[in-house]
């Protein structure tokens, strides 16, 4: 009798403690309030709501229900926006159960857009089509009423979601609606497991219902933002190789298709033209020089809000974060693997990726981001922190520091006293504080339930982050004093039964701010010259691209690389140029180039070749450039390799390329063998100028010790002439006419 009344004591004040922990944790001192979302734990981590890619699908089986928006006030109270507005089900989720996602709140504090799937399965078997879309809300203040909108004119049938303010009161978001925006190519297949990925950044006017693509990425962009100096930053996946899926070694029954039209052919082939083969491929590598390509990270990236001047954010790049990558032929000892060590880089602290990318308040240009295994934590692993202000020409010097200890980016079973868990969704708050989502689970993630009764291992909870005595943050407070909930839902097949905590995500400080700038994009002084010595009218000269759906590049010496890149060869020497000209960077090996060859990524990589009714969608493949327009435009070369132009006598380039479609290059000699290939897909906008110094665009001096190019381009001036001579009057075949 006395146990059991010691039993019952103990329970008591069990009891007790937590409901003190949780009061205390909920009065912790903040400055702004805090909205979140909280979300149903899905177990698996393939394609889910909490994976590095493919997580803007809105099946059953990748997103559950239940979850909400909520802001809690500096005074600690919680408030349940979308259960206020009347969204959403406590409990049993069938009809009118709602999922939500990617709070941003405006920078006047007073409302935020996010985005909700609504609807589950009202009985077993019941499989319907669900979709993300885009919702604003107001209210959001104490004592006011909290009222949701959904978004007008968004596109009904794709999934639309991490919404964001741009400063010319449109909305920029990812969506997984195809390029073209034709349902023949939908979904997208990402470059890695051929798994539906969004197709990049998009921008919706909602009063004229135009949305227009604004950067295509063929394995998906993530977590946008505007920066303080206006630039949209966002991390991408870029996984530029060969198809992994589908060669000698390993081909799942795909095949390539004709087009990207509806309707196009079906061919038994998978064949592809870049970039060179994958490691694995040793029999496409065999008796060449060729190392093999692999290439796959998440990076921070830029871009205008108009969509101009995409490139990694100041272009930082893997020489300046990766600890080794290999160098792309074995007979040239002049090109040689990168050893970061080995390097005499500023960094130290090497990475691979940078997920949910966000900006420090009190710093414009330090970011705050997490480096994370692409499978298995639910993109949970390690603060990191770099600074990359706008207008920072020198990103070779940027360093990386570790906020959590290096040992939180891996799963462990038996983890150091360092490794205190996983955090995702960093955020640094106006006061300095540093909150994330965070679990103590140091394993990979798995369902410790099943299928019917599922249990993931990890829980992530909002909490403070405090400075412990190595110097590394730590959690310590929670935020929130949420607790279990009772939820079941169809997933269709399996009557799904959970009790237990929701994970709470995504938190982003609601205060005042300054509207960032609009940016746009900035013709080069160089290129500007050009226009003025040839007579050419920019504006007449930009409507004639944009009415065409034409961009143009402009390479001023692509005889030029980084210094520190020599994973490539940088010996370079215009094939036939009189007077001789090269850049050499060593002694040995020189390469002759005769052309810049472009390639267009068409989205035409099939799967289920053997069934009566193919996959669904299509991978982005490189092939030669076919455009109509661009084609139809450029100065045409006679025995020009196909999509190539020449390289003119002062190693410049310049093309009519394809606007809003992913674009790559390289460098051939004149028997069209590739000299140095483009690693990163660009895209440009209708009517851009896009200009570079050279091939891999100097950081501070290229291969020979000489400054950034800055030189009039001979091809550029060409490509005006011609198009004065020859492009004022020519209609092409989609009924434009040139200015």
């Amino acid at each position: 009798m006395k146990i059991m009344r010691m039993n019952k004591l103990a329970k008591r004040i069990k009891i007790i403690a937590i409901f003190m922990s949780f009061y205390i944790n909920s009065c912790v001192a903040l400055d702004n309030p805090i909205m979140f979302v909280t979300q149903y734990p899905i177990a698996a981590d393939f394609t889910t709501i909490g994976s590095t890619f493919g997580n803007h699908l809105s099946s059953m089986q990748s997103v559950g229900r239940g979850g909400d928006l909520y802001i809690r006030y500096t005074d600690g109270t919680l408030r349940n926006l979308t259960r206020e507005a009347g969204y959403g089900n406590p409990g049993d989720q069938r009809a009118g159960a709602i999922a939500v996602r990617d709070p941003t709140v405006h920078w006047s504090g007073t409302k935020a857009l996010f985005s909700m799937v609504i609807g589950a399965p009202i009985e077993q078997y019941n499989v319907t089509a669900y979709y993300w879309q885009m919702y604003e809300i107001t209210g959001i203040g104490q004592g006011q009423t909290a009222v949701i909108t959904k978004v007008a004119n968004q596109a009904p049938d794709y999934n639309n979601i991490t919404p964001i303010y741009g400063s010319d009161g449109n909305i920029i978001f990812t969506t997984d609606m195809p390029r073209t925006k034709n349902r023949f190519n939908y979904p997208q297949h990402d470059e890695y497991e051929s798994s539906p990925t969004n197709t990049g950044l998009w921008k919706l006017n909602s009063v004229t219902g135009v949305s227009s693509l604004l950067q295509h990425s063929p394995s998906g962009s993530f977590t946008p933002f505007i920066g303080s100096g206006g630039r949209i930053i966002f991390t991408r996946w870029d996984h530029l190789q060969r198809d992994q899926q589908a060669s000698p070694i390993n081909n799942i029954d795909a095949f390539n298709y004709a087009s990207e039209n509806p309707g196009a052919a079906m061919i038994n082939s998978v064949q592809e033209v870049f970039p060179e083969p994958r490691t694995e491929e040793t029999a496409l590598l065999f008796g060449t020089n060729m190392e093999g390509l692999r290439f796959n990270h998440f990076f921070p990236w830029e871009l205008n809000q108009d969509g101009t001047a995409e490139e990694t954010l100041n272009h930082v790049g893997r020489h300046e974060l990766h600890d080794y990558f290999n160098r792309n032929i074995n007979d040239d000892n002049n090109v040689i693997e990168f050893i970061a060590s080995n390097s005499g880089r500023a960094n130290t602290n090497e990475i691979e990726n940078t997920l949910m990318i966000h900006e420090d308040p009190n710093q414009s240009g330090r970011f705050v981001a997490i480096e994370a295994p692409e499978f298995g934590t639910h993109s949970g692993g390690q603060i990191i922190a770099f600074s990359l202000p706008k207008g920072d020409l020198r990103p070779d010097l940027v360093t990386i520091d570790y906020i959590t200890h290096v040992s939180t980016r891996d799963t462990n079973n038996t983890p150091p006293s360092e490794h205190i868990g996983f955090s995702r969704d960093p955020l640094i708050l106006v006061d300095g504080t540093v909150i994330a989502s965070h679990t103590s689970e140091t394993r990979g993630n798995n369902n410790e339930g099943t299928r019917a009764n599922p249990q993931a291992r990890y829980d992530f909870r909002l909490k403070t982050y405090g400075t412990n005595v190595a110097g590394y943050q730590e959690p310590n407070s929670r935020l929130t004093n949420l607790g279990n909930v009772n939820i079941t839902y169809f997933d269709p097949d399996v009557l799904v039964t959970y009790n237990g905590p929701l994970w709470e995500l995504q938190a982003t400080e609601v205060f005042l701010r300054d509207q960032p700038p609009m940016t746009t994009e900035n013709i080069a002084q160089p290129e500007v010259d050009v226009f003025s010595e040839e007579g050419v009218d920019e504006n007449l000269f930009k409507n004639f691209l944009k009415s065409h759906n034409l961009a143009v590049v402009v390479m001023r010496d692509v005889t030029t690389r980084d210094a520190t890149d020599k994973q490539q060869p940088f010996n370079l020497n215009v094939a036939g140029s009189i007077p001789i000209h090269q850049t050499i960077g060593a002694t040995g090996q020189v390469y002759d180039i005769s052309h810049m060859q472009f390639l267009q990524g068409d989205q035409i990589r099939g799967s289920g070749f053997s069934n009566s009714q193919p996959d669904a969608g299509q991978r982005v493949l490189a092939q030669y450039l076919h455009d109509e327009n661009a084609t139809n435009s450029n100065i045409q070369f006679a025995s020009a390799p196909q999509g190539s132009t020449e390289i003119y006598p002062d190693g410049s380039v310049s093309l009519f390329v394809p606007a809003r479609r992913a674009m790559a290059w390289q460098s051939i000699a004149l028997d069209e063998t590739p000299i140095v290939r483009e690693r990163y897909w660009i895209t440009f906008q209708p009517g851009e100028i896009r200009a570079c110094g050279g091939c891999h665009g100097v950081n501070n001096l290229d291969q020979a010790g000489q400054a950034p190019n800055i030189q009039k381009a001979q091809a550029f001036r060409a490509l005006l002439q011609h198009w004065k001579q020859n492009l004022n009057t020519l209609i092409y075949a989609d009924g434009f006419e040139g200015q």
